[in-house]
């Protein structure tokens, strides 16, 4: 079995407790139009140029590609990303890592490989392996796989997850995992279906089910200025935890600009909106307002 990733980052610290590493799954239900990660949107594996990198005059790109995707164009080379099928042939001849191909198949085995290289930070620090995305329960047989053989090391696993999954694909999923990190980004159906492009009625009823299963939960809330973090919005994630018995701890993470490098090097547009990140004291008192209530709150991962 083949699942398709993005990356692997070692000695994470945001993702879950302790020293970690992070497995980035290819591949989303949603579309947020903030995302720091486009490039784990898309299930297809997808070309990316960092123009910045590229040496001005040195071409050695442009006659190796065999569909003439790359062209020079005055001191740096374009790629027509209809002509290209992601052979791989630029990267590997490009000196200054300029483009590359982002995604790429993988065993459960060559996985492992990679994460048991840090054992020993995961017992030292409590840390463990993250699962992230994209969303890797859009993977959800390889992703049950990889949790199987993690469970079987004794490595302690989280899931970051939207919640935008079918519960039956969710419900194995926690049967399998130590934590899950579930996201919550816009209260507001209508809201949510805009700047997501989905519906957020199935993540909401995934996160009552698993509170009332007993799930051991963190909740994740990427803060956008304007977007949702107005009263409205904290007054009705308050509304809606409160009743939940396993819903108790809240990270909020400021947003911020790292996407929107991503995007032009993938040759994407960028969101007619321009997302903004929270000032501190505009998030100290959200924190302020959540903790009124009960909930533990860190600002940060």
């Amino acid at each position: 079995m083949h699942g398709t990733i993005f990356d692997i980052k070692r000695y994470a610290i945001h993702d879950g407790p302790g020293i970690r590493t992070t497995v980035f799954f290819k591949g989303c239900t949603l579309n947020c139009q903030w995302c720091h990660n486009p490039e784990g949107i898309k299930f297809e594996h997808e070309i990316m140029f960092r123009p910045e990198l590229c040496a001005a005059e040195c071409w050695d790109c442009v006659p190796r590609c065999p569909k003439k995707a790359i062209n020079e164009n005055g001191t740096i080379i374009s790629i027509e990303q209809k002509k290209c099928d992601l052979c791989g042939i630029c990267g590997d001849v490009c000196a200054y890592e300029s483009v590359e191909i982002v995604g790429r198949d993988v065993t459960v085995a060559e996985i492992m490989k990679e994460v048991e290289k840090d054992r020993i930070f995961y017992d030292e620090s409590g840390g463990g392996v993250t699962i992230s995305g994209g969303e890797p329960l859009a993977q959800g047989d390889f992703l049950l796989s990889l949790l199987e053989k993690l469970n079987e090391k004794g490595i302690h696993t989280a899931v970051d997850t939207s919640g935008f999954v079918p519960y039956e694909i969710l419900s194995l999923i926690i049967e399998r995992a130590d934590l899950i990190l579930y996201d919550l980004k816009v209260m507001n159906e209508h809201r949510h279906r805009i700047f997501t492009g989905e519906s957020n009625t199935i993540i909401l009823e995934n996160l009552r089910r698993l509170s009332e299963k007993g799930s051991n939960l963190i909740i994740r809330m990427p803060v956008l200025k304007g977007l949702n973090d107005d009263p409205e919005n904290i007054q009705s994630m308050v509304d809606f935890l409160l009743p939940l018995n396993k819903s108790r701890q809240i990270n909020l993470l400021p947003f911020h600009r790292g996407g929107e490098g991503k995007l032009m090097r993938l040759n994407k547009k960028s969101p007619l909106v321009e997302f903004k990140t929270p000032s501190e004291k505009k998030l100290r008192k959200i924190k302020g307002e959540l903790s009124s209530h009960g909930f533990h709150v860190k600002i940060g991962g």
